[in-house]
């Protein structure tokens, strides 16, 4: 089993900046993929931006050239860096990673972009 902790959400004004971070423990050691998901009131989970173990990256279209998703792999993190936030980008934010293939999701954090 895998736990995942996410932390770093809150309010924030449009235009603002935010950094989440998700920690990963327990059986962790053979983590393949990291990525950031997010869900908005009535919509389905969307993939925000991902990152493999070789250190490929892939962005949405909507937050590409304002987010930014890096990883620890010694510390079993991975972060996200938001800036120029919209008020679109509201909604609660998902780490998911695999774990010999297996796949594990954080309980969520908020971010709401104020306008």
């Amino acid at each position: 089993q895998v736990q995942l902790v996410e932390s770093g959400g809150g309010l924030v004004q449009a235009g603002g900046s935010l950094r989440l971070s998700c920690a990963a423990s327990g059986d962790s050691f053979n983590i393949n993929y990291m990525g950031w998901y997010r869900q908005a009131p009535g919509k389905q989970r969307e993939l925000v931006a991902e990152i493999t173990s070789g250190g490929n990256t892939n962005y949405a279209d909507s937050v590409k050239g304002r987010f930014t998703i890096s990883r620890e792999s010694a510390k079993r993190m991975v972060y996200l860096q938001m800036n120029s936030l919209k008020p679109e980008d509201t909604a609660v934010y998902y780490c998911k990673v695999r774990s010999s293939f297996v796949p594990y999701w954080g309980q969520g954090t908020q971010v709401t972009v104020s306008s």
